[in-house]
């Protein structure tokens, strides 16, 4: 592992949906140090949908060199992420899409990643929160 910890960048169509998964996931990783964690909602001007350019600078601000984990809510923002990753030069070297639900995902990540677990922990973290029964 390197010395810094995994980022946690969060898709969401909402701005508003986006930043309230981003601060529950840092309040729930609990003390010390929490892993950088940034929001990419909506549209640049407000709107709802998602956008590349906050999903770069998003991914830029939360690199440490460890990797960065991108969760993402519904389905086009899976194909945006996906158009990043092609291109090859619009993200930082060891980003992955995580399979995932987006909740309970961005906190199993979050908590993962702030606990020292590097990228393929923090994926696996994520991914595991499917089978979290609610019943």
């Amino acid at each position: 592992m390197s010395g810094a910890p995994v980022g946690i960048v969060l898709v969401s169509h909402s701005a508003a949906v986006a930043a309230s998964v981003a601060e529950l996931a840092r309040g729930l990783a609990g003390g010390g140090a929490v892993a950088p964690v940034a929001p990419a909602g909506g549209t640049p001007d407000g709107g709802l949908g998602t956008s590349a350019e906050l999903i770069t600078e998003a991914a830029a601000s939360v690199d440490g060199g460890a990797g960065v984990a991108v969760l993402v809510d519904l389905g086009s923002a899976v194909l945006t992420v996906k158009a990043l990753l092609a291109e090859g030069d619009e993200l930082p070297d060891g980003t992955r899409l995580v399979d995932a639900p987006f909740v309970e995902g961005a906190v199993a990540a979050v908590v993962t990643a702030s606990a020292g677990g590097d990228l393929d922990a923090v994926v696996a973290a994520a991914s595991e929160a499917y089978g979290y029964r609610k019943e």
